[in-house]
């Protein structure tokens, strides 16, 4: 017992990371030739010093810098004089000593490095011990798992907020990079230069989905959302299959598509995709209603398709953070090419925060999903609904603005599509007997809307509002209800009207 007390007493003991040589010796290096400060002020602010002192003075010293000023001993003690706080900073003669500190302008950049370095190691530290003060019940409000993700939340700001230096690319690598992707869709004339999404004219309005793409699909329940994007995910899935294939008939795709379903459970979603390859009605597979035929069928296919690279995880109402960690997880083990959310309003954002209001929360969410799509370099595509203003309107048609909290969705989206079908609405408007005084007229009217449906009958349209690499419009696409089924429109026969 007595070792162990005197272990942890020696932990006890441990001083946080810090160096306060290497900030005096950058502050002399300031000092003493301003153009040093260019070479610290992308990644180093006052927070990263461990002396207050040296935060304020260094504070001083980059305000002065920033504005084009001098920033010296001599310009520096009027400035600390005027707002009577030259004492609490040493004064003159501590303002002397650091100059004297100054090794050579240099070694700023690398001085700099030493200090942030030691932040950040602090930073560790005071997250561990919350971590630590959390898993023994400091905070009853979240469980083990919300702590998890509350850890890897904070975890992750601090690798993307915490200093790190940002690359820049010079003008030559962003031309060559520019290049190879023109030569990319040069040589796939006919093809797609992105990610194939399994409809035809789609694809030449993008030119497939894109990587670190934040793609909305939207739209109004009933219009077939779901049915869409497991249309696109399929579609996805077999083209990262094909290719994987070229060589060896046997291989397995290299990546996969993920599928975040926080509505519809995996079987659900899994009978939805073999209903639409088999042609076998989803409803009459729960209901059991299905011939000895069709079952052989529906078995056959899903052995046909079962090596198609899809990963459903229909974990309801999950966070943000939870969300980035898996798919971190998924493109480590098994190469991640999509990633679909379905929908958007039913996430959570990251553990341990409380957005002020349901507006700010969605917004916490859509750049989140957009950060995910930049730093794993995949595109993402998130389901929304619509608010029901669009049921006030005749024309039914969606617009930007009825996206529910649109200003965060529509600005960190860099495509807006909206799936519309006028079948639906004009199916609710069968005419009734009841309204009409005549035969005559009632008959009028109902051969009308049979012409009207007809015309309108499983069509869709996929409303292209917002592509920030391209030209917007409308796409026609088939749709087949019993199915769920959607199709390029003129690939589809034998669609006469049951009217």
């Amino acid at each position: 017992m007595t070792s162990i007390d005197t272990s942890l007493l020696g932990l006890s003991q441990r001083l946080p990371p810090s160096n306060s040589q290497a900030e005096q010796a950058l502050l002399g290096a300031l000092l003493a030739n301003n153009k040093a400060y260019e070479r610290v002020s992308e990644f180093l602010t006052q927070e990263h010093f461990v002396d207050p002192v040296h935060a304020r003075i260094y504070q001083a010293i980059a305000r002065r810098c920033e504005a084009g000023q001098i920033a010296d001993p001599v310009t520096l003690r009027g400035e600390f004089e005027h707002s009577g706080v030259l004492n609490e900073v040493g004064g003159t003669a501590y303002l002397a000593q650091l100059l004297s500190s100054m090794v050579g302008i240099i070694n700023a950049g690398d001085y700099g490095r030493v200090i942030r370095d030691a932040w950040l190691r602090r930073q560790l530290i005071d997250i561990g011990e919350t971590v630590v003060n959390r898993a023994f019940g400091a905070d009853p409000e979240l469980d083990g798992a919300g702590q998890i993700e509350a850890a890897e939340q904070t975890l992750f700001n601090l690798a993307t907020n915490g200093g790190g230096e940002g690359k820049g690319f010079t003008f030559k690598e962003a031309l060559t990079e520019a290049i190879n992707i023109a030569s990319k869709a040069y040589k796939n004339q006919g093809a797609v230069s992105g990610l194939d999404t399994g409809l035809r004219d789609l694809n030449k309005r993008t030119g497939g989905l894109h990587p670190s793409d934040l793609v909305i699909l939207a739209g109004r329940p009933g219009m077939g959302k779901t049915a869409l994007v497991t249309k696109i995910a399929f579609g996805a899935a077999k083209a990262m299959l094909a290719n994987a294939r070229v060589e060896n008939p046997n291989a397995l795709a290299q990546q996969c598509v993920a599928v975040f379903s926080l509505e519809m459970s995996a079987d659900q979603l899994a009978t939805r995709l073999l209903a639409e390859e088999a042609r076998v009605s989803a409803d009459k597979i729960r209901r059991g209603e299905i011939s000895a035929r069709d079952f052989d069928n529906f078995v056959k296919v899903s052995r046909d398709i079962s090596d198609v690279p899809i990963i459903i995880d229909d974990t309801p109402a999950i966070t943000l953070s939870a969300l980035r960690t898996r798919c971190r997880r998924l493109q480590r083990t098994q190469g991640l090419g999509l990633v679909i959310v379905d929908y958007l309003q039913l996430m959570r954002p990251a553990a341990g925060t409380r957005p002020e209001s349901r507006v700010l929360e969605i917004s916490q969410i859509t750049q989140g999903l957009k950060a995910i799509a930049k730093e794993l370099a995949v595109p993402v595509i998130a389901l929304s609904q619509l608010s029901r203003s669009v049921e006030s309107r005749d024309d039914k048609r969606p617009q930007l603005s009825d996206l529910r909290e649109s200003g965060s969705i529509e600005q960190d989206a860099d495509m807006v599509m909206f799936i519309y079908r006028d079948e639906y609405y004009l199916a609710q408007r069968e005419p009734k007997i009841t309204a009409f005084e005549r035969d005559d007229k009632y008959q009028e009217a109902m051969e009308k809307w049979k012409s009207d449906m007809a015309a309108v009958y499983q069509k869709a349209e996929l409303i292209v509002a917002k592509q920030r690499h391209g030209p917007t419009g409308k796409i026609d696409l088939f749709f087949e209800g019993e199915f769920t089924r959607f199709a390029d429109l003129d690939q589809v026969h034998d669609r006469d009207a049951p009217f």
